[in-house]
């Protein structure tokens, strides 16, 4: 009997104890933090190219979604998880929706519109073409269909897209164009994707654009040539390997005009005739002339190919062309086929200096000049209210 009376106090007591231990609360959810999105939600007239921005202050986000007109919309968290921003500019005239998580829960979610553009602006031309095969000094060109005013906001809305990535930069030259060019010659054989993110994008005020253009192009093999006027030779590598060896006439040089432009030169176009008139002479003036050429490769602006013509008895010897450089009609035939835009042709030995903006001549400037003419580096071209 004295067992079992024990035996009962003693669970008594264990129920007991463990009906008196004290309790540990449980800790209550993390509050979800504070949310501002920019423009605001339920705003029917939002300016596209300020983008969005969704901000928090308390704590991290954890996830926003954006869609414009049901298309997802690309864009990133900073370090701290506390700011999410568009990558891009806005379309105009399109209804976008948000959806914003943090700390496990929706803390906002809505509907806002951008304001439709009043008036547009657009790509009006590229260079490289869409699909085209280029050579390692091509620039990107690209003209617009209006005056660009605020060049740094176009600017930032441009990307260029490497297989093997090198350094490059963005200048200016007028109103409707810029050009890309890389510090060095791009590698061979590689795709380069160009997009211009325009839609949102304003170039001027009340000017916007509303579609993105994207373009893609190859860099063929490495082809380099180079010509001496005064030894009268052009000599052609291909992946650093001899490809030809020519000899060649080039500019008489009694005159600026009849003189070959030294510097960097790359490949335009070709044309097979191209019709070549002399500049500023009428039939009749001495100097006049009016003939169709062979097997132009043209390197500049200012009228100089690289073309054939059957003059071996000057060729190797004397110059005394009107500022172009030619050759045997068989290996002038040769660099017309074997040419791609793009490629360099540095010519040496002559007292006139290719000018930057002559044709294609970009590499005549260093990349620190070249940079300069960038809209992002210059405080002129700050963005416009």
């Amino acid at each position: 009997m004295l067992r079992r009376a024990a035996t009962i106090s003693l669970a008594a007591c264990l129920v007991a104890a463990g009906g008196c231990g004290a309790v540990t609360p449980q800790a209550p959810p993390p509050r979800p933090p504070a949310v501002t999105v920019s423009p605001p939600l339920g705003a029917d007239r939002a300016r596209p190219d300020l983008g969005l921005v969704v901000r928090a202050q308390g704590g991290p986000l954890h996830r926003v979604v954006v869609h414009a007109d049901g298309v997802p919309v690309r864009g990133g968290l900073d370090a701290a998880r506390t700011t999410w921003r568009s990558q891009w500019a806005l379309r105009p005239g399109a209804e976008y929706t948000v959806a914003v998580t943090a700390a496990g829960r929706t803390v906002a979610a809505g509907r806002f519109r951008t304001r439709a553009a009043e008036r547009t602006f657009q790509l009006a031309a590229t260079a490289p073409l869409p699909g085209e095969t280029v050579g390692v000094g091509m620039p990107v060109v690209l003209d617009f269909d209006a005056p660009v005013r605020d060049r740094a906001a176009v600017e930032r809305a441009l990307e260029v897209r490497a297989e093997k990535p090198v350094e490059g930069a963005w200048r200016w030259i007028g109103d409707t164009r810029v050009v890309y060019r890389t510090r060095r010659f791009w590698p061979a054989r590689q795709q380069v994707t160009v997009t211009a993110h325009l839609a949102g994008t304003r170039s001027a005020p009340g000017v916007y654009g509303t579609t993105d253009r994207t373009f893609a192009f190859t860099v063929g093999r490495h082809q380099a040539s180079r010509i001496d006027t005064r030894a009268h030779r052009m000599t052609v590598h291909r992946d650093g390997r001899p490809a030809q060896d020519m000899a060649i006439s080039a500019g008489m040089a009694t005159t600026r005009e009849y003189t070959t432009t030294s510097g960097v030169h790359l490949t335009m176009e070709k044309g097979h005739p191209v019709r070549m008139v002399s500049p500023g002479r009428a039939e009749g003036d001495p100097g006049y002339y009016d003939v169709m050429i062979d097997h132009a490769v043209r390197i500049s602006d200012s009228g100089e190919y690289v073309h054939a013509k059957d003059n071996v008895w000057a060729q190797g010897r004397r110059n005394v062309s009107h500022g172009c450089v030619n050759a045997r009609p068989d290996q002038a035939a040769w660099f017309y086929t074997h040419s791609l835009r793009g490629d360099p042709v540095v010519i040496t030995g002559t007292d006139r200096a290719l000018e930057w903006d002559n044709g294609w001549g970009f590499w005549q400037l260093s990349w620190e000049k070249w940079r300069e003419g960038s809209a992002l580096r210059s405080r002129a071209n700050a963005p416009l209210p």
